[in-house]
């Protein structure tokens, strides 16, 4: 259907402004207040979608500002694409205010914080299925948007969404990449603590699922003349816990250095050497075929009134369990003399990659794209990853980096109508 890239190409310029729109809210989450669950600016970003999706002529439903909806025509809602408007912290390095979207000079980049994850691809599938309904493409099933504000945080908005309403049969997720991800590793978060010396201050990361790129420390040093406050700075690479090897983690460079003399700082040391990523020193490195190495990030490392906190995420295969991820590495902390304070996490996800709906999906990206389609397994957490069927498709193509959670996220104004051509393909062939 040529007609609906042409559709599309003819609005570029109004999806960008109002990308530009949606990036210059900071939509990070807030403090929890009345009418606003999970702060006043993911509430502000939902709220200008769905008067947008109005504007489009898609009847809206606001469900207390954890989530909003949109459907397209009144037929019952078969197929959700599932997108979010909060974003992560911004952290340091940007070159540019992050939320003010820039059209990087000389490049097709539309750099912003969100612009990749998720509301560059919540735009793409708003103008998909604005094309759809205008174009007047006959359909027999009804098709609904999903707007979430709090994946980055735990996705608390979907877990709300989903006791109020009913998800539709099939629903795929532009919080990935193309081809079709139908398979995701388990996940799991840990947070320890343990006292330590008087005088040992460490700051560092801001958030579990990314690796940190910088380390604040200082401690009082013994010297011949009596004991003096030393501070330092240690620099890292930040990345998408995911995927730690394409990062510099600064925590775990800091542990390496020996700066801080200290019975605590020497165990995560042990655990957690520098430029190991399988968590095989913990006693964890599992692989399997499908999803490969297991990953195993100290993300988190922070002193308060005397105590240390740190944090682990730990992305491990198809073939492991919750249970047993976590009895390994809490039975590990405890034995080196730290506190769980807690371990919470998700089994791994898989959908049938030979289902009708995969099938599909991989048809429309070959018949866009000219490339062939192929299921793939991933360490990241997709916002599907605890529906049963669900897959992610799109928004990062292959062998493309938009930054995600890092400084300059960017995605490129091509791919932005790229990625509303084949989720509106997608709509088309899924719903006629």
């Amino acid at each position: 259907m040529s007609e609906i890239r042409d559709h599309i190409y003819a609005h570029k310029q109004e999806m960008t402004d109002f990308l530009a729109e949606l990036v210059a809210v900071p939509s990070v989450q807030g403090d929890a207040e009345e009418g606003a669950p999970f702060g006043k600016e993911p509430a502000r970003a939902l709220e200008i979608m769905l008067k947008k999706c109005e504007e489009f002529g898609f009847s809206v439903e606001n469900i207390d500002n954890y989530a909003g909806s949109a459907d397209i025509n009144e037929l019952a809602p078969e197929l959700a694409v599932l997108t979010h408007l909060d974003v992560v912290p911004v952290g340091e390095g940007w070159t540019t205010d992050p939320f003010v979207l820039r059209h990087e000079s000389g490049t097709d980049k539309l750099v912003g914080r969100g612009a990749i994850d998720d509301k560059g691809p919540a735009v793409a599938a708003l103008f998909a299925a604005r094309a759809v309904k205008e174009l007047g493409i006959p359909l027999k099933k009804g098709i609904r948007l999903i707007f979430g504000t709090n994946e980055e945080n735990g996705s608390a908005d979907l877990a709300y969404y989903r006791k109020k309403r009913e998800l539709p049969p099939m629903v795929f997720t532009p919080d990935g990449e193309y081809p079709v991800i139908n398979a995701e590793k388990g996940m799991l978060r840990v947070y320890f603590s343990a006292p330590v010396p008087e005088g040992v201050n460490i700051e560092a990361g801001t958030v579990i699922n990314a690796v940190p790129q910088e380390c604040r420390i200082s401690y009082l040093e013994a010297r011949k003349d009596g004991p003096k406050m030393s501070f330092g700075t240690v620099n890292g690479v930040s990345a998408h816990a995911s995927t730690p090897e394409k990062g510099e983690n600064a925590i775990t460079k800091f542990l390496a250095s020996g700066a801080i003399p200290c019975r605590q700082i020497d165990e995560l040391r042990k655990f957690f050497p520098h430029g190991e990523f399988n968590g095989r020193s913990c006693g964890l490195g599992f692989r399997d075929e499908i999803s490969g190495d297991m990953t195993c990030v100290l993300s988190l490392l922070n002193t308060e009134n005397g105590r240390l906190h740190g944090g682990i995420d730990i992305r491990f295969p198809l073939d492991r369990t919750k249970a047993e991820i976590s009895d390994i590495i809490c039975g590990r902390l405890r034995e080196a003399g730290f506190d769980i304070d807690s371990c919470e996490g998700v089994e791994p996800h898989c959908t049938d990659e030979n289902s009708d709906f995969v099938q599909t999906l991989l048809k429309v990206y070959e018949k866009v794209t000219g490339e062939k389609g192929h299921c793939i397994a991933i360490g990241g957490g997709t916002y599907v990853h605890e529906i049963e069927g669900g897959v992610a498709f799109g928004a990062e193509f292959p062998n493309e980096d938009g930054r995600m959670h890092c400084p300059d996220e960017f995605i490129t104004a091509e791919n932005l109508l790229k990625n509303a051509e084949i989720m509106a393909e997608a709509m088309a062939e899924l719903c006629s």
